[in-house]
């Protein structure tokens, strides 16, 4: 199957285009000189992982995912939970790494789920390679030291041949996997739609590399990795030079039908309304922060010099929510003391519950 992108209907698509790339570059614009920048960024990494398992038909509440990722479970964590923390880690990765890792060979690769097997494979090639024995004087303590390298030269050996007949990679189960999905054949079909893409507008452009992921499936199992890759296809180009766009969020206010419509336009057309959306929904989120950061700020405009709470209104900035246990690990003090000051910032309690209860400035 072949994807082409030279007969789009720019006429169609370049007004929506310029619209979502008008709002993103507002958004990246802002975050650039703001001061809770850093906390949008993360209230965004973990909304957007929860989104993009909402687009492909699962839930996870926001809740266990910020506990997950803090380590702190209030249940054993769930297929879909795991796959949630796994997309937040992902972006987490892209935003830390270079622009172009993304889309080099060992960003794919290591996005991919790969890089761990390469990375195993060249710690064993490495250890099994023993120096030879050098001429020692010949007394009894130096003969059992060539006695104990020769063994090791032995074992090395033993252990390569053993690696060079396992290195073969294991047969797929065809209850999990489909035999016939030749996934580097459809990624390489997909880098070359992102290379030649770059004669279109950045967003326009990000639109397409996304539609193209979806349409070729090119992961069998991971289908969200495409909407992070068109992510990180803005910030290759420079469209969003201070963040990584939550997609996600903007593509779940757009209607299935038109997401997984037959017409190539339609879709295209979904896609960019959900760029705008979730660029304006960053808007709106960083002027709400802004505000509930200065309502913050006059709680504790009279503390002490050396008080906890200035760290505690960043940490509660930076996540959707918090527990007196996260607090207290983050600040370095007792879960009461963290309780404590939960209350001289007047935090909302989100859960309702008289255990494992969490707050939040929602």
């Amino acid at each position: 199957m072949r994807y082409t992108f030279h007969t789009l209907p720019l006429a169609e698509l370049v007004v929506p285009a310029s619209k979502a790339a008008e709002t993103i570059v507002r958004l990246d614009e802002r975050l650039a000189r703001s001061a809770i920048a850093p906390g949008l960024k993360a209230r965004g990494d973990y909304a957007d992982a929860v989104a993009s398992l909402w687009l492909d038909g699962e839930l996870v509440h926001m809740e266990d995912l910020v506990f997950h990722d803090a380590r702190m479970d209030l249940r054993s964590p769930t297929h879909e939970l795991t796959l949630a923390h796994l997309i937040l880690r992902t972006r987490r990765d892209i935003a830390a790494q270079p622009p172009d890792w993304p889309f080099s060979e060992a960003g794919l690769r290591r996005l991919r789920g790969r890089q761990g097997q390469i990375e195993e494979a060249t710690r064993v090639e490495t250890a099994v390679q023993q120096p030879e024995p050098t001429a020692a004087p010949d007394d009894a303590f130096e003969a059992e030291l060539r006695a104990f390298d020769a063994l090791l030269e032995r074992t090395g050996k033993v252990v390569q041949e053993a690696w060079s007949e396992t290195r073969s990679p294991l047969p797929k189960d065809p209850l999990v996997y489909d035999l016939d999905w030749n996934e580097d054949e459809r990624l390489s079909e997909w880098l070359d739609v992102v290379n030649g893409c770059r004669v279109l507008p950045p967003v326009l452009a990000a639109a397409v590399v996304l539609d193209a992921w979806q349409t070729l499936s090119v992961s069998e199992h991971s289908p969200w990795l495409g909407r992070l890759l068109a992510a990180a296809y803005l910030v290759r180009e420079g469209t969003a030079r201070h963040h990584l766009p939550a997609f996600c969020t903007g593509l779940k206010a757009v209607p299935r039908e038109r997401r997984h419509a037959r017409s190539r336009t339609v879709r295209l057309l979904a896609i960019l309304e959900g760029l705008q959306l979730s660029a304006e929904f960053g808007l709106k989120e960083h002027d709400r922060l802004i505000l509930a950061r200065a309502g913050l700020e006059r709680r504790f405009e009279s503390s002490r010099e050396n008080s906890r709470l200035p760290q505690l209104a960043d940490f509660v900035l930076s996540r959707p929510m918090v527990s007196t246990r996260m607090v207290a690990r983050e600040l370095s003090i007792t879960p009461q003391g963290a309780l404590i000051l939960i209350k001289a910032l007047n935090l909302r309690e989100l859960t309702g519950r008289g255990r494992f209860r969490a707050w939040g400035i929602l």
